[in-house]
């Protein structure tokens, strides 16, 4: 079978790794020059597999209203004027609730767990290089409200066996001794969460594809997807058609707009993220591996000899530009907590546009065309699922029974 997978980000270039291991013959069109060149270039690094949290929960619609008053906000509002951008917030509105929390928390435990085992394996019989770490991530709380308002995330990981550690001030220091923080109430540690560099990766991981026989087709932008009654008969990128018995769109925030032409209408918001890259001058005042402040929301993760700083969720449309705000409240955060590991000054600021669901869950699997299926929307956890997602989707297009329960997963929650 031979097919066509669309976009070559983390989601993309595992989709091709599991559809060439299971013996089919697989292209890879991408607009950029090289893999891992837009959401996957420059992510918080994390391996979140226990943090894995919807964004909409109860309590957020009051604590987002506080937020847009902050100096260092973890949310940015700014209306794109679009009707979808007050669509999509409706649908997330009304994800904010008890019932729909533990439900879409459940689903992408599902996945993340699942690729927490995939990464494993494919690190056993590949030794693939991307400075991981498996130590963990701590989620610092700054007051007792945060470490109650982690309770019923606490009570899903323990139902799905999840390990975690909810530990006292003095437990965050033995984890992370370079803290400097003195005003630390708790924190939940996750001891089967890793780090990692998703761009690194991603890149090995597609060399091992081509290697294997993937043919990617860099610089091709994609102008035009082929239809005729409910079969994609074509892609046109790059002034070539390309054809294959399947095609599966994994373009992140791109996949509405290409998609739209089709008539499908994905629920998929591009919500900007923002990240530093330190070089580190002091390892030793240096995180070990993740930690994650629960009151800015920003994550800090330690590769090799550099510091990832993430952050924020802005909702302005495909605006790519770089707001000197938003790195002072990256630059804040590190103040805060390791002051003394690196220069902030030389720092690389980059910005990316997140693929989001309303309920935080992607979009893996059928669409009303027979042979074009969906691997996106995974929000600021493409990486963390994204081998689990790949596997999901290579299997679902080639008619494979997955490993784990995906009849939640597809646009159809959606109609």
């Amino acid at each position: 079978m031979k097919v066509i997978v669309m976009g070559a980000g983390i989601t993309g270039v595992a989709t091709a790794w599991y559809l060439n291991r299971a013996g089919h013959e697989v292209e890879v069109i991408e607009r950029a020059a090289d893999a891992a060149a837009e959401t996957s270039f420059a992510n918080a690094g994390q391996l979140s597999y226990g943090y894995t949290t919807p964004w909409a929960a109860p309590g957020i619609p009051f604590k987002a209203f506080k937020w847009l008053f902050r100096r260092h906000s973890p949310l940015i509002f700014r209306p794109d004027g679009s009707l979808f951008q007050l669509r999509w917030l409706w649908q997330m509105l009304q994800n904010c609730n008890e019932a729909a929390y533990i439900r879409n928390k459940e689903r992408m435990v599902r996945i993340s767990e699942y690729s927490r085992a995939l990464l494993a394996q494919l690190q056993d019989e590949t030794g693939i290089a991307f400075e991981n770490r498996r130590l963990g991530t701590l989620q610092l709380f700054r007051s007792q409200k945060e470490i109650d308002q982690a309770a019923k995330d606490m009570r899903v990981l323990a139902d799905f066996g999840v390990p975690f550690e909810l530990l006292d001030a003095s437990g965050c220091l033995r984890q992370e001794p370079a803290l400097a923080l003195q005003e630390i109430a708790g924190g939940l540690y996750l001891p089967h969460d890793a780090t990692g560099d998703c761009r690194l990766f991603t890149l090995n991981l597609a060399k091992m594809c081509e290697q294997a026989g993937v043919v990617f087709h860099y610089q091709r932008e994609i102008r035009h997807i082929e239809a005729a009654s409910n079969r994609i008969g074509g892609v046109a990128a790059g002034g070539e058609m390309f054809s294959a018995d399947a095609y599966i769109c994994a373009l992140g925030s791109f996949s509405r707009p290409q998609l739209a032409q089709l008539g499908i209408r994905l629920p998929v918001y591009p919500v900007k993220g923002y990240s530093l890259t330190v070089p580190l001058s002091n390892a030793d005042k240096a995180p070990r591996s993740t930690v994650l402040d629960e009151t800015y929301k920003v994550a800090l993760t330690r590769f090799d000899n550099r510091l990832r700083v993430g952050g924020m969720a802005e909702l302005s449309g495909y605006r790519l530009q770089l707001k000197p705000k938003c790195r002072d409240t990256l630059e804040t955060v590190v103040r805060e907590l390791f002051p003394d590991c690196g220069s902030l000054q030389n720092a690389e600021f980059w910005s990316g546009l997140r693929p989001m669901t309303p309920d935080s869950t992607p979009l893996i699997g059928a669409t009303r065309y027979a042979n074009l299926f969906t691997n996106t929307g995974h929000g600021t956890l493409g990486w963390t699922m994204g081998l689990g997602s790949g596997k999901l989707a290579a299997d679902l297009t080639t008619g494979v029974r997955p490993d784990i329960e995906s009849s939640d997963l597809s646009l159809i929650r959606y109609l």
